[in-house]
């Protein structure tokens, strides 16, 4: 299970896994409850890569960052934490 402190939005975590290269077990903590369960609906079991290429830079309003985007950030650096 990975841990990441997010910068700039809402959500303070985000809390997942990935097996066999799919994401799994997505949580964030607090943020947009709604807008956080739905990207956890719609990224589990998706493949990671194919998950950063597609939310990665995605902003929020004035911000340079989003909750996707945070999720993309993270994933890149479960995934390598995990090739190191």
């Amino acid at each position: 299970m990975y841990e990441y402190e997010t910068d700039g939005v809402c959500a303070s975590r985000i809390f997942f896994d990935i097996k066999d290269g799919k994401l799994r077990d997505v949580r964030f903590e607090n943020g947009c409850n709604g807008n956080t369960k739905g990207i956890s609906a719609l990224v589990e079991g998706m493949d990671a890569a194919e998950i950063i290429s597609r939310l990665k830079g995605t902003t929020c309003g004035r911000r340079p960052t989003s909750c996707p985007d945070q999720l993309a950030k993270a994933i890149e650096a479960a995934l390598k934490k995990s090739a190191a």
